[in-house]
């Protein structure tokens, strides 16, 4: 598949963003000045089929030529759906003799200290296809014991009986030196040549075998699959004339090609939310918003992010298929960089249920889009966040995801009814309350305990709200953090597709390097950072020109003793004479930032480095009005006054419906009131006045100001 792309040569072309969600699939198609969006309920056994049609429709509905198309840039929860529902290929592991069971014994702790029958993971690659060969490198990366060739031959014999699709290959310390796992690869490439296989030097050469050894396996168990689905989406693009490259968004909010996406699937698996936190960090700058708390809930999840200064908060690591659906240590860790997200299980789709103890719990299950919420009318039976929100009157069932759905009322009202309010012996109103209200303190609890964390405040920041679901909520998610100010953007209801259409081409490469800090060389690390700045530069000069990209380097360091590492940016691309001194007072800086002081006289370390290449961030599209936007108002939606269940209050108001595309720039809606937008539906609450920008967000504010958390 060849997907290079000459800088500049479509620039000025139409751009498509197609997000895959659990529950909805987004597009976004940017032409011109215009901005036209579209959902569909995704088709979860063939995803590319709901692609497929919406992108179809969608150049229907635009009059855009299939073969104008300059890009389209993609994210799709194919990967991660896979290691959750354990539909990878049939893979095996081949590691060094001694360290068989790493990816099973982890790091021997417990999800739950206090759970006396508390489950571990499963590995995702049984005992029995775990395969060991003598040979080993020091921490150093000398050669202590030359592999053993010949045994392989063995091992080959063992796969092809056992039909393995994949292998993960991981060898002690190969981070430092890659030759024996190259040797390895090379050897059983040349006896099964229909082997896929992942190298853990090339997946993730970093410290820590446990991390390494399971984002490899990991990135070898989804590979064939996102191989296929990859191969198969572009073939049925160019059926439809479409010969645009296609770009695939990764986890820290990069784009890459094809060829990268294949071979590194792993590094795809938190696209979606990174998208959105695109989002938000561009609208941070635009709007001159130093602080603020990124809100994206779509149909089975919601996702929050903090950003700074316009940049949203960075990890290295990152942890999949839970056992216990969100608690930390009950999954697969990985190592790869990511946009650092605090997720709950509280989208629109969200089962609602009373538990034994006759408490109303909300998620992790969700009833996805086949059969989805109750209201949709599509065969679903149990209650839903969704179905919450209409029996509590703030959805218009005649336009929902821009009319593509008729909901039905009297279906949510019983599902509520059945699942809630008669377990409770409680009234219809009573159980869409509690319902909706559990979602947003688990909201709210999950935003206070990520920022301590991170060692932030959510106090005084802007909350900035995306997804299908997202705007329902933000008002009175604000009120529970003590928040003033609320921006549901243009296009909300697919802001993470919107996002896509903002990411740069980009490339991290990493190495893991220890030294003392007192002992560092400034010549070797910049010997280091030449050798992955080729890498990456090598990567993103697949897709853009090498001379319109960028390079940030970064330093990981620790004091002497502790198991984690902070992120040190440094201010050049390469280290001067008085690196140690700078280098120490970067870290000390991030340190008591992050943790409100340092730990006198203890030694600092640095781990490893790493290296960014990034073409520039393409500017937004201003959101001007397009002939989808100027659809007849119905009657519902011009300003009629409905019965509406308050949030805020628990009592019922008269809200006046708004259709969001005939508020005009600079348009003011006092709360109660409800604004219906194409793909999202934006509650404001009594004590809010809403009023649109001249770029078409609309903004949020609280009447009176105030502080205090509620």
């Amino acid at each position: 598949m060849n997907s290079t792309v000459a800088s500049g040569a479509h620039a000025s072309k139409p751009r498509l963003g197609i997000d895959i969600g659990g529950t909805f699939t987004d597009f976004v198609l940017e032409a011109g000045d215009l901005r036209h969006t579209h959902k569909r309920l995704t088709t979860p056994d063939a995803p590319e089929h709901a692609v497929l049609e919406g992108v179809q429709q969608l150049l229907r509905e635009t009059g855009v030529a299939a073969d104008t198309l300059g890009a389209i840039v993609h994210g799709t929860t194919l990967a991660t759906n896979a290691v959750i529902e354990r539909r990878g290929a049939r893979t095996a592991l081949l590691t060094t003799e001694g360290f068989r069971d790493v990816i099973e014994t982890g790091f021997e702790a417990r999800a739950d200290h206090y759970d006396l029958r508390v489950r571990q993971p499963a590995p995702l690659i049984p005992r029995d296809l775990r395969f060991t060969v003598s040979g080993r490198l020091s921490a150093q990366g000398d050669e202590l014991e030359p592999l053993d060739l010949a045994a392989l031959d063995g091992i080959a014999a063992q796969l092809e009986a056992r039909e393995i699709e994949s292998l993960a290959i991981g060898f002690m310390h190969s981070y430092r030196n890659p030759r024996h796992e190259i040797a390895a690869a090379h050897w059983l490439a040349a006896r099964m040549p229909r082997l896929s296989i992942s190298l853990s030097s090339d997946v993730s050469p970093e410290v820590r075998e446990f991390e390494r050894f399971s984002t490899t396996a990991v990135n070898a168990y989804v590979r064939p699959l996102m191989a296929s689905y990859l191969t198969r989406l572009v073939d049925a693009l160019h059926a439809l004339s479409i010969d645009a490259p296609l770009l695939l968004m990764s986890s820290d909010g990069s784009l890459c090609d094809i060829d990268t996406a294949c071979r590194l699937p792993v590094r795809l698996l938190e696209s979606g939310p990174a998208g959105g936190a695109l989002l938000a960090a561009h609208l941070s700058e635009v709007l001159g918003l130093p602080k603020v708390l990124s809100l994206d809930i779509g149909g089975t999840t919601a996702k929050l992010c903090f950003i700074d200064d316009g940049r949203p908060h960075m990890s290295r690591s990152l942890e999949v298929a839970r056992l216990y659906r969100f608690k930390p240590g009950s999954g697969i860790p990985l190592r790869i960089p990511v946009v650092e997200l605090c997720e709950i299980g509280a989208g629109g789709g969200s089962i609602a249920r009373v538990d034994a103890l006759g408490r109303v719990q909300v998620g992790p299950a969700s009833a996805g889009s086949a059969p989805g919420p109750a209201c949709y009318g599509l065969g679903g039976r149990r209650a839903t966040l969704t179905d919450a929100h209409m029996s509590a009157g703030r959805l218009d069932p005649a336009y929902f995801a821009a009319g593509t759905l008729t909901l039905d009322a009297q279906a949510a009202r019983e599902a509520i009814d059945t699942d809630i309010a008669v377990p409770l012996q409680i009234d219809t109103d009573a159980a869409a309350y509690a319902v909706a209200e559990l979602a947003d303190e688990a909201m709210a609890c999950a935003a206070r305990e990520h920022a301590i964390e991170l060692g932030k405040s959510v106090e005084g920041r802007t909350l900035i709200a995306f997804g299908g679901s997202a705007p329902l909520h933000a008002a009175r998610l604000a009120d529970k953090l003590g928040i003033d100010h609320v921006v549901i953007p243009a296009g909300a209801g697919v802001g993470s597709a919107h996002g896509f259409l903002l990411a740069p081409v980009a490339f991290d490469a990493v190495r893991s390097r220890f030294a003392p800090l007192a002992q560092l060389d400034p010549h070797a690390v910049n010997t280091l950072l030449d050798t992955l700045e080729t890498e990456a530069a090598a990567i993103v000069g697949r897709v853009v020109s090498r001379e319109t990209c960028s390079m940030e380097a970064t330093a990981f360091m620790r004091y002497r003793g502790q198991g984690h590492e902070l992120q040190i940016t440094l201010p050049a691309a390469r280290l001067a004479s008085d690196a140690v001194a700078m280098l120490r007072d970067r870290f000390e800086e991030v340190y008591r930032a992050r943790f409100g002081r340092l730990v006198p006289r203890a030694a600092i370390e640095t781990l490893g480095w790493s290296v960014r290449v990034s073409a520039p961030q393409r500017a937004a599209v201003t959101h001007a009005q397009s002939d989808q936007d100027v659809e007849t108002p119905t009657q519902t939606t011009a300003g009629t006054e409905r019965t509406v269940l308050d949030q805020s209050r628990r009592a019922h108001v008269a809200a006046r419906f708004h259709r969001r595309d005939t508020l005009a720039k600079g348009a003011a809606v006092s709360g109660p009131a409800v604004i219906v937008d194409r793909e999202t539906t934006v509650v404001v609450p009594p004590d809010f006045v809403a009023r649109i920008d001249a770029a078409g967000h609309l903004l949020l504010e609280r009447r009176t100001a105030r502080t205090c958390m509620q």
